[in-house]
């Protein structure tokens, strides 16, 4: 059974985290409490509770946004936009490992708008070739899917996985976040950065070692 989680901020972006599957893998509604536009984030299970979610908080779905292309974070997809006719957008780097059909590719540095705010696209890869993390100034949050978690950072093993990307990831892009800056990753709880350089061995072992 799915779990539903309110993350309240105190700005114009709200964000619900729905957790589904064996191995507990996160997406996201969010949207602007202001004008109700919004996306979802990696819906890769229980397609009906995101449907419910946005249909309750009468979302105007500007689109799907996946952060990488493996299974437990695009499952739902397809159900989805058989019901909300949607945009997907993915890296160019995942669109060949996708099995559907790709809107908009994105690169990185790209802006998406979402009410007052936006996300910058950015291109994270390790654990896919096109895993993207998506940066919010405003909010000072970022959706970083597979590739770091709370404690630990994602697979590199995997098919089209990269150690030595994962490593410049790390160093040229996300060891820049400033503390306060709070992450929502594609498993386990969010964590402010701070948290992180706190916590996460991995990561630790990696900006140690620059």
């Amino acid at each position: 059974m799915a779990k539903f989680y309110n993350i309240e901020r105190e700005n114009s972006m709200k964000i619900k985290r729905i957790v589904g599957g064996n191995i507990e893998s996160n997406g996201y509604v969010l949207y602007d409490k202001i004008d109700g536009a919004g996306y979802i984030i990696d819906p890769g299970y229980n397609p009906e509770k995101f449907l419910k979610l946005v249909s309750e908080l009468n979302i105007k779905l500007l689109g799907i946004i996946l952060t990488h292309h493996h299974y437990d974070h695009v499952g739902a997809v397809d159900k989805i936009r058989a019901t909300i006719d949607c945009k997907v957008y993915l890296h160019w780097g995942d669109v060949d490992m996708y099995k559907s059909n790709v809107d908009v590719m994105l690169s990185d540095g790209d802006l998406l708008n979402l009410g007052e705010e936006s996300l910058l696209v950015i291109h994270t890869p390790g654990h896919t070739r096109g895993s993207i993390c998506l940066f919010s100034e405003k909010s000072k949050v970022a959706f970083t899917g597979d590739t770091i978690f709370n404690v630990d950072l994602g697979r590199t093993d995997l098919l089209d996985g990269s150690q030595d990307d994962m490593k410049r990831s790390i160093i040229e892009k996300i060891n820049l976040w400033e503390n306060e800056i709070t992450i929502y990753p594609g498993h386990g709880d969010s964590a402010t950065m701070k948290y992180v350089r706190k916590n996460n061995k991995e990561f630790i072992d990696i900006v140690e070692h620059i």
